[in-house]
Protein backbone atom coordinates (compact mmCIF):
# COMPACT_ATOMS: atom_id res chain seq x y z
CA UNK A 1 0.00 0.00 0.00
CA UNK A 2 1.19 3.48 -0.70
CA UNK A 3 2.10 5.89 1.97
CA UNK A 4 -0.12 9.02 2.20
CA UNK A 5 1.70 12.08 0.68
CA UNK A 6 2.52 15.07 2.87
CA UNK A 7 3.32 18.55 0.65
CA UNK A 8 5.07 20.89 2.19
CA UNK A 9 5.38 24.41 0.58
CA UNK A 10 7.88 26.98 1.51
CA UNK A 11 10.98 24.16 1.89
CA UNK A 12 13.55 27.03 2.02
CA UNK A 13 11.92 29.45 4.90
CA UNK A 14 12.47 28.18 8.84
CA UNK A 15 10.06 25.70 9.22
CA UNK A 16 10.07 23.94 6.08
CA UNK A 17 13.74 23.29 6.40
CA UNK A 18 12.93 22.26 10.11
CA UNK A 19 10.42 19.80 8.29
CA UNK A 20 12.29 18.91 5.89
CA UNK A 21 15.28 17.91 9.00
CA UNK A 22 12.38 15.95 11.10
CA UNK A 23 10.46 14.26 8.12
CA UNK A 24 13.00 11.24 8.15
CA UNK A 25 11.61 10.24 11.39
CA UNK A 26 8.13 9.67 10.04
CA UNK A 27 9.24 8.49 6.54
CA UNK A 28 7.88 4.86 6.85
CA UNK A 29 4.76 6.49 7.81
CA UNK A 30 4.65 9.24 4.98
CA UNK A 31 5.72 10.15 1.96
CA UNK A 32 7.00 13.75 1.87
CA UNK A 33 7.13 16.32 -1.02
CA UNK A 34 8.75 19.57 -0.64
CA UNK A 35 8.60 22.09 -3.18
CA UNK A 36 10.05 25.35 -3.21
CA UNK A 37 9.04 28.55 -4.91
CA UNK A 38 10.60 27.37 -8.62
CA UNK A 39 8.21 24.26 -8.41
CA UNK A 40 4.63 26.04 -7.08
CA UNK A 41 5.36 29.99 -7.04
CA UNK A 42 2.64 30.96 -4.80
CA UNK A 43 2.48 34.79 -6.42
CA UNK A 44 0.77 32.81 -9.18
CA UNK A 45 -2.31 31.56 -8.07
CA UNK A 46 -3.92 30.41 -11.05
CA UNK A 47 -1.49 27.65 -10.75
CA UNK A 48 -1.91 26.35 -7.73
CA UNK A 49 -4.94 24.01 -8.33
CA UNK A 50 -3.06 21.85 -11.22
CA UNK A 51 -0.34 21.27 -9.49
CA UNK A 52 -2.34 19.86 -6.00
CA UNK A 53 -4.47 17.90 -8.32
CA UNK A 54 -1.13 16.15 -10.19
CA UNK A 55 0.10 15.09 -6.99
CA UNK A 56 -2.67 13.74 -4.91
CA UNK A 57 -1.53 14.84 -1.33
CA UNK A 58 -3.16 13.43 1.67
CA UNK A 59 -2.19 16.37 3.72
CA UNK A 60 -0.54 19.94 2.71
CA UNK A 61 1.21 21.81 5.20
CA UNK A 62 1.76 25.38 3.78
CA UNK A 63 4.75 26.90 5.32
CA UNK A 64 5.22 29.21 2.20
CA UNK A 65 4.45 32.92 2.74
CA UNK A 66 5.61 36.68 2.35
CA UNK A 67 7.29 37.74 4.95
CA UNK A 68 8.59 41.17 4.26
CA UNK A 69 6.92 43.47 6.57
CA UNK A 70 7.77 46.45 5.80
CA UNK A 71 7.85 45.94 1.92
CA UNK A 72 4.45 44.57 2.06
CA UNK A 73 3.29 48.12 2.42
CA UNK A 74 4.63 49.15 -1.66
CA UNK A 75 4.48 45.05 -2.76
CA UNK A 76 0.88 45.09 -1.93
CA UNK A 77 -0.05 42.81 -4.94
CA UNK A 78 2.88 39.90 -4.38
CA UNK A 79 1.79 39.90 -0.54
CA UNK A 80 -1.86 39.33 -1.42
CA UNK A 81 -1.46 36.98 -4.07
CA UNK A 82 1.10 34.59 -1.48
CA UNK A 83 -0.36 35.37 1.79
CA UNK A 84 -4.31 35.30 0.99
CA UNK A 85 -5.49 34.49 -2.78
CA UNK A 86 -2.68 31.05 -3.33
CA UNK A 87 -4.25 30.26 0.49
CA UNK A 88 -7.85 30.09 -0.90
CA UNK A 89 -6.77 28.40 -4.06
CA UNK A 90 -4.78 25.75 -1.89
CA UNK A 91 -7.88 25.31 0.46
CA UNK A 92 -10.27 24.59 -2.40
CA UNK A 93 -8.01 22.38 -4.34
CA UNK A 94 -7.51 20.31 -0.99
CA UNK A 95 -11.65 19.93 -0.57
CA UNK A 96 -11.27 18.59 -4.01
CA UNK A 97 -9.44 16.09 -3.32
CA UNK A 98 -10.73 15.47 0.09
CA UNK A 99 -7.37 16.54 1.85
CA UNK A 100 -6.40 18.20 5.24
CA UNK A 101 -4.71 21.65 4.90
CA UNK A 102 -2.62 23.03 7.99
CA UNK A 103 -1.82 26.86 7.24
CA UNK A 104 0.97 29.03 8.74
CA UNK A 105 -0.68 32.17 10.19
CA UNK A 106 1.14 35.24 12.55
CA UNK A 107 0.56 37.31 15.20
CA UNK A 108 0.19 39.96 13.59
CA UNK A 109 -3.72 39.68 12.67
CA UNK A 110 -3.90 41.55 15.83
CA UNK A 111 -3.65 45.06 16.15
CA UNK A 112 -1.44 44.75 19.22
CA UNK A 113 -3.23 46.67 22.24
CA UNK A 114 -4.16 43.78 24.31
CA UNK A 115 -2.55 43.37 27.54
CA UNK A 116 -3.31 39.89 27.97
CA UNK A 117 -2.51 36.53 25.90
CA UNK A 118 -4.58 36.32 22.75
CA UNK A 119 -7.42 33.87 22.34
CA UNK A 120 -7.81 31.92 19.38
CA UNK A 121 -11.43 33.91 19.42
CA UNK A 122 -10.28 37.16 19.80
CA UNK A 123 -11.26 39.79 17.08
CA UNK A 124 -8.30 40.52 14.75
CA UNK A 125 -7.81 44.28 13.60
CA UNK A 126 -4.33 44.04 11.81
CA UNK A 127 -2.30 47.34 11.20
CA UNK A 128 -0.25 46.59 8.50
CA UNK A 129 -0.78 44.87 4.65
CA UNK A 130 1.38 42.07 6.16
CA UNK A 131 -0.76 40.91 8.75
CA UNK A 132 -3.91 42.25 6.60
CA UNK A 133 -2.78 40.03 4.32
CA UNK A 134 -2.35 37.10 6.27
CA UNK A 135 -5.86 37.71 8.24
CA UNK A 136 -7.32 37.43 4.55
CA UNK A 137 -5.69 33.91 3.72
CA UNK A 138 -6.98 32.51 6.88
CA UNK A 139 -10.74 33.72 6.00
CA UNK A 140 -10.41 32.26 2.34
CA UNK A 141 -8.45 29.04 4.01
CA UNK A 142 -11.74 28.09 6.36
CA UNK A 143 -14.42 29.40 3.55
CA UNK A 144 -13.05 27.46 0.91
CA UNK A 145 -12.17 24.42 3.34
CA UNK A 146 -13.54 23.34 6.48
CA UNK A 147 -10.63 20.23 6.70
CA UNK A 148 -8.56 23.71 7.50
CA UNK A 149 -6.50 23.85 10.02
CA UNK A 150 -4.56 27.40 10.92
CA UNK A 151 -1.70 27.82 13.40
CA UNK A 152 -0.81 31.06 14.40
CA UNK A 153 2.53 31.62 15.50
CA UNK A 154 5.57 34.56 16.50
CA UNK A 155 8.58 35.58 16.41
CA UNK A 156 10.25 32.41 14.44
CA UNK A 157 13.86 31.36 14.55
CA UNK A 158 16.05 28.76 13.99
CA UNK A 159 19.07 27.98 12.45
CA UNK A 160 18.34 28.57 9.01
CA UNK A 161 17.35 31.59 7.18
CA UNK A 162 17.46 34.96 8.33
CA UNK A 163 16.23 35.85 12.03
CA UNK A 164 16.33 37.62 14.90
CA UNK A 165 19.03 35.42 16.53
CA UNK A 166 21.40 35.17 13.45
CA UNK A 167 21.05 38.84 13.50
CA UNK A 168 21.87 39.85 16.99
CA UNK A 169 24.32 37.43 17.50
CA UNK A 170 25.95 38.89 14.03
CA UNK A 171 26.10 42.50 15.29
CA UNK A 172 27.04 41.58 18.90
CA UNK A 173 30.73 40.28 17.11
CA UNK A 174 31.00 43.04 14.89
CA UNK A 175 30.02 45.98 17.43
CA UNK A 176 30.63 47.22 21.21
CA UNK A 177 26.84 48.38 21.72
CA UNK A 178 23.55 47.53 19.88
CA UNK A 179 19.90 49.36 19.92
CA UNK A 180 16.98 47.10 20.70
CA UNK A 181 13.39 47.65 21.13
CA UNK A 182 11.70 47.52 24.55
CA UNK A 183 8.47 48.07 24.06
CA UNK A 184 7.45 45.31 21.87
CA UNK A 185 6.11 42.06 24.03
CA UNK A 186 5.61 38.50 22.30
CA UNK A 187 6.61 35.04 22.43
CA UNK A 188 9.88 33.40 20.46
CA UNK A 189 8.98 30.36 18.46
CA UNK A 190 11.70 27.45 17.79
CA UNK A 191 10.89 26.40 14.30
CA UNK A 192 11.83 22.62 14.43
CA UNK A 193 9.15 23.25 17.63
CA UNK A 194 6.79 24.15 15.78
CA UNK A 195 7.48 21.41 13.32
CA UNK A 196 7.27 19.42 16.09
CA UNK A 197 3.71 20.01 17.01
CA UNK A 198 2.52 20.26 13.05
CA UNK A 199 3.60 16.37 13.26
CA UNK A 200 1.89 15.49 16.16
CA UNK A 201 -1.42 17.53 15.23
CA UNK A 202 -1.29 15.26 12.29
CA UNK A 203 -0.66 11.50 13.99
CA UNK A 204 -3.61 12.63 15.79
CA UNK A 205 -5.92 13.67 12.62
CA UNK A 206 -7.70 10.02 12.01
CA UNK A 207 -9.06 10.27 15.21
CA UNK A 208 -9.20 13.68 16.26
CA UNK A 209 -11.51 16.01 14.51
CA UNK A 210 -10.75 19.42 16.01
CA UNK A 211 -9.47 22.04 13.04
CA UNK A 212 -9.81 25.51 13.08
CA UNK A 213 -7.47 28.32 14.27
CA UNK A 214 -4.49 27.75 16.85
CA UNK A 215 -1.51 29.50 18.08
CA UNK A 216 1.41 28.08 18.94
CA UNK A 217 4.53 29.63 20.33
CA UNK A 218 7.09 28.74 23.20
CA UNK A 219 5.77 29.24 26.25
CA UNK A 220 7.06 32.77 28.46
CA UNK A 221 6.60 36.08 26.72
CA UNK A 222 9.21 38.95 26.38
CA UNK A 223 10.44 41.90 24.50
CA UNK A 224 13.25 42.12 21.90
CA UNK A 225 15.18 44.14 24.52
CA UNK A 226 15.09 40.38 27.03
CA UNK A 227 15.11 38.32 23.78
CA UNK A 228 18.83 40.30 22.74
CA UNK A 229 20.18 40.14 26.18
CA UNK A 230 19.49 36.79 26.59
CA UNK A 231 21.28 36.14 23.60
CA UNK A 232 24.13 37.86 24.50
CA UNK A 233 24.20 35.95 28.09
CA UNK A 234 24.12 32.54 26.84
CA UNK A 235 26.86 32.89 24.09
CA UNK A 236 28.86 35.13 26.69
CA UNK A 237 29.47 37.80 24.72
CA UNK A 238 31.00 40.94 25.09
CA UNK A 239 28.45 43.57 24.07
CA UNK A 240 26.09 46.37 25.19
CA UNK A 241 22.49 46.01 24.41
CA UNK A 242 20.47 49.22 25.09
CA UNK A 243 16.87 49.20 25.51
CA UNK A 244 15.27 52.08 23.21
CA UNK A 245 11.53 52.92 22.41
CA UNK A 246 9.98 51.42 18.96
CA UNK A 247 9.76 55.07 18.27
CA UNK A 248 13.25 55.41 18.05
CA UNK A 249 13.63 52.89 15.18
CA UNK A 250 10.58 53.83 12.87
CA UNK A 251 9.87 51.36 10.21
CA UNK A 252 7.39 51.57 7.14
CA UNK A 253 4.63 49.22 8.87
CA UNK A 254 3.89 49.32 12.13
CA UNK A 255 4.30 46.37 15.03
CA UNK A 256 1.56 45.37 16.82
CA UNK A 257 3.29 46.76 20.87
CA UNK A 258 1.50 43.19 22.59
CA UNK A 259 1.93 39.43 20.32
CA UNK A 260 1.14 37.24 23.42
CA UNK A 261 -1.07 34.45 22.23
CA UNK A 262 -2.69 31.95 24.14
CA UNK A 263 -1.43 28.81 23.42
CA UNK A 264 -3.71 26.48 25.60
CA UNK A 265 -6.09 25.26 22.92
CA UNK A 266 -3.80 23.38 20.91
CA UNK A 267 -2.15 21.91 23.93
CA UNK A 268 -5.41 20.49 24.95
CA UNK A 269 -6.60 19.32 21.71
CA UNK A 270 -3.64 18.10 20.18
CA UNK A 271 -1.99 16.88 23.43
CA UNK A 272 1.11 19.02 22.41
CA UNK A 273 4.18 19.71 25.33
CA UNK A 274 5.55 22.93 24.53
CA UNK A 275 9.04 23.86 25.55
CA UNK A 276 9.92 27.11 27.40
CA UNK A 277 11.64 29.79 25.14
CA UNK A 278 14.87 29.93 26.82
CA UNK A 279 15.38 25.94 26.36
CA UNK A 280 14.96 26.03 23.23
CA UNK A 281 17.17 29.29 22.02
CA UNK A 282 20.16 27.66 24.26
CA UNK A 283 19.37 24.27 21.70
CA UNK A 284 19.39 26.35 18.73
CA UNK A 285 22.50 28.97 19.93
CA UNK A 286 24.77 25.83 20.61
CA UNK A 287 23.78 24.21 17.24
CA UNK A 288 24.76 27.31 15.85
CA UNK A 289 28.28 27.00 17.67
CA UNK A 290 28.56 23.66 16.03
Amino acid sequence: MSKPIILVTGTNGQLGWSLQNLSIEYSHQFEFLFVTREQLDLSKPTTVANFIQQHQPKIVINCAAYTAVDKAETEQETALNINAISVGEIAKACKAIDAILITISTDYVFDGNGTTPYKINHPTNPINYYGYSKWLGEKLALENNADTIIIRTSWVYCEHGNNFVKTMLRLMKERVEVNVVNDQIGCPTYAPDLAQAIMQIILLLPKNKHRGIYHFSNTGNISWFNFATTIRNITELNCLVNPIPSLAFPTPAKRPTYSVMDITAIKKDFEIEITDWQISLKKCLKNLEQ
